[in-house]
Parts: structure tokens; sequence; C-alpha cells
């Protein structure tokens, strides 16, 4: 069990992977365990911690409620964050030290605050073990699904059956258990064949995550154990407690690194119910310029209303360049942002469809329609017009999506097992 020092207010430090995906949800659960007393450090790198305080509104209580901190991540201002082998490598290498310098600081300033929990990504397991030397509970949290994290853990089992190596080995797909979508090369958690290099850093930092299963009794999850109940028994001491993000109040900062354009919202009031496309592809995706290209022409082609969060790096690193006339062609239907209120955009009643590189929901959800590319792996705007089409006019996808929405709302209540798990995991924290 956790305990708090007799006397004192529970402290936690909570320590993301400096990435949007895994600063986001830990954010918002930093703002829930903050709601119930709770003292809270947030720990980024100082380069993410830079980005994130520029991106915080003028007057938010982050800035009161929980106390924001950073440690260096090895890495010189002027070198490539971008290049995922060296950002990797740096990280790996320098941050253990520079956090075990930061909770020295903290527990040696305060002895009434002293930090009494360090909550770390799956990712970055070696804060776990820096607090397991410090003799500081320490709680492994994992922003994706269950179902991941079971093949994750597995990797020891699979690397000895000859199974993987970083890539599928052999065309023999991967199955944990009977309700559980198979895992084929394409699908595998760090997979990404098309840039071996990337492929290798992701495996490596899968790699990172299996030591966290013996480093804590907990092992929080942002997902709804109903949702996908087969992977959570197979990881005996997984908690979720998700979705963190439809949890909690839509006011709150949800840990963004880019400033919120929110006349996108104003926009999506002008538009009728459930006719909106929204188009979103995360903090990290990278398009070639010609791909990019048909995207456009193919969302263009579709003719709905559409909402499409285009980052200043897009493509290839760099600002993407639209078709000639695009711009001017879609000006009364469309609405380009560089970054959206995402939490509020997908609780407006006026969005219809997310449009993002997600697969795994395809196969056992299905509320969403994988994108097929041609035999040079290019997907056309003809792929794209269709399969929104079909997206937007499948009754059956819309009950299902219905359905999860509907589970997971329940999951969050008072009642529920997400809400259950959350209240069993303060207590302890704070006993």
């Amino acid at each position: 069990m956790l305990a708090a020092t007799m006397g004192r207010r529970p402290h936690v430090l909570i320590i993301p992977f400096p990435a949007q995906g895994h600063v986001t949800p830990l954010m918002k659960f930093a703002y829930q365990i903050s709601d119930h007393g709770i003292k809270v450090t947030f720990v980024n790198s100082d380069f993410i911690h830079e980005k994130l305080v520029a991106a915080l509104p003028d007057e938010d209580e982050a800035r009161s409620r929980i106390g924001l901190a950073s440690i260096p991540d090895g890495l010189g201002p002027g070198e490539d964050r971008k290049d995922p082998l060296k950002s990797t490598d740096s990280i790996l290498r320098v941050m253990s030290g520079h956090l075990k310098e930061l909770i020295e600081k903290v527990n040696n300033s305060n002895d009434n605050e002293k930090i009494t929990c360090v909550i770390a990504d799956t990712t970055v397991g070696w804060a776990l073990e820096v607090a397991e030397k410090m003799g500081i509970e320490s709680v492994a949290f994992c922003p994706c699904g269950p179902g991941s994290l079971a093949l994750v853990f597995d990797i020891p089992r699979l690397i000895e059956a000859g199974h993987v190596n970083g890539s599928l080995l052999n065309e023999e797909l991967i199955c944990l258990a009977k309700d559980i979508p198979a895992f084929s090369s394409n699908r595998l958690p760090w997979g990404c064949p098309s840039n071996l290099t990337v492929q290798e850093i992701l495996f490596r930092l899968a790699l990172q995550c299996i030591p966290v299963k013996n480093l804590s009794n907990w092992l929080l999850c942002n997902s709804v154990y109903e949702l996908d109940s087969s992977a959570c028994d197979l990881i005996p001491n997984i908690l979720p407690i998700g979705p963190l993000l439809a949890s909690n109040h839509l006011g709150h900062y949800t840990g963004n690194l880019w400033p919120e354009d929110s006349t996108c919202i104003s926009w999506l009031d002008k538009q009728p119910a459930g006719s909106v496309i929204y188009v979103a592809f995360g903090s990290l995706a990278i398009l070639s310029q010609n791909q990019f290209n048909e995207l456009a022409l193919g969302i263009e082609l579709v003719g709905r209303p559409f909402l499409w969060v285009v980052r200043s790096d897009f493509t290839n690193g760099s600002a993407a360049e639209y078709p000639d006339g695009f711009i001017e062609r879609v000006a009364e239907h469309g609405k380009i942002v560089s970054w959206a209120p995402q939490e509020k955009v997908l609780a407006h009643p006026s969005v219809a469809y997310q449009f993002h590189n997600q697969s795994y929901i395809c196969d056992k959800w299905k509320v969403g329609l994988g994108l097929n590319p041609d035999e040079n792996g290019f997907i056309s705007r003809h792929e794209i017009k269709k399969k929104i089409e079909m997206l937007v006019s499948d009754d059956g996808i819309k009950a299902n999506a219905e359905k999860l929405k509907e589970m997971a709302r329940k999951s969050v209540i008072e009642g529920g097992s997400s809400y259950k798990n959350f209240q069993t995991f303060v207590e302890a924290l704070k006993q």
C-alpha cells in the first residue's frame, strides 16, 4: 500500500514521457488527484516545460494548483529534438540523474512537503527506479490501451520464442487472448515499417516499460475495464481509471504544448449538428508534401464541413503548402487551425467523426475504417474520399460509437468501474 507520512499532506511527483500524447493524460490525472487535497509537482523536460508554460492561458489554475517543474533532457538549445535517435538516447542517459537531484532539492527544502510518491509514465521506467533507490513509493501510469501494454510485457517471451526482434520475424500473427485483436507486423505498438530507425527507437522505449511490472504495486491505465477486459485480465496489478480526458471538467487546462485556437469553437457553433469532419493526426505524425496534397484534395472531394488541425511542422517537419486554390475553394465550409482545444471540439454537437491514424479501433470496436495504400504505400485522394463517405453513412459504426460513448460515460460516474478504481487509489495515497 502507499502511505503518506503521519500528519503530512501527500506530495506526488508526476513525470510523463516528453511528448504530447503522454503529457496530456497525466496532466488531467494531476488535476484529478489535486481535487482530493493532494499536492502535485508535475515534471517535464526543460524543452517541453517551456512549451507548456508558453501555451498556458494567462489565468489558469494550473499555475496555482499544480507545481510545474523541469529537468534537462541533455540536449542543447540548438540541437534537433525531432531526431528520435538523438533525443531518446539523451533522455535515457541523463534525465534520471537530474530527477534524483530535483527530488533531493524538494525534500531538503521543506520537511512537511517531502515527496511521498512518484507516478511515472511506463516509458520512463528509469524514474520508478530512481524512486525505488530513494525509498519513495512508486506508481506506473500507462497512457495507452491495455492491449498494447500486455503485448509489451510479453516481449521477453516473444523474443525467446523467435517471434519478434523489433519487428516480426515470421508471418505468424501474435494473439494474446481470444478477445484481443491479433497483432501483425504493421499493428505492433512500436511498429513503423516505413522508418526502421523510428521503429528501433520505439522498440527500445517499449523495452523500458517491461521492468515497471516489478517496480510498483500499482499500474494505472487510461482506459476502461469494460472496453478491453481480456487485456486487463492479463495484467494482474492494472487499475483502469479512464477515460481521464472525458472525466474532467472541460475548463481545465489539458497540458497542450501548442497554443489552442479557440476560434474553431465559434465556427463549430454555426455548423449543423453532426455535420463536421474533424481531421487530426496528433503531435508526432509527419506527412510528405505529396501525401499532404492527397489528404487535402480528398477532404475537399467529400464536400462536407471540416475542421482540420495542421501543425506548423506537419509536412516533413516544416510548414505545409496547400494545393493551388485549395484554401479559396474550401473557405465557405472548412476551418484550418494549427492546434485545437480537442476535448471541447469532440464534445461539440456539430462534430460527426474524427479522422485519425489509429487502426486498432477498426477490428474490435468497429468504429473506424482503415485506409488502404496503393502498391507504392501512397493513400490517394479517392481512397480518402471513399472511406470518409463510408464512415459518415454507416449506421452500424454510429451505433457502435454510441455504445462505446455510453460505456465510457458510465465508467467515470459514481459507481462506475473507473470511478471506484480512482477512489481506491486516492484513498491509498492518503493513508
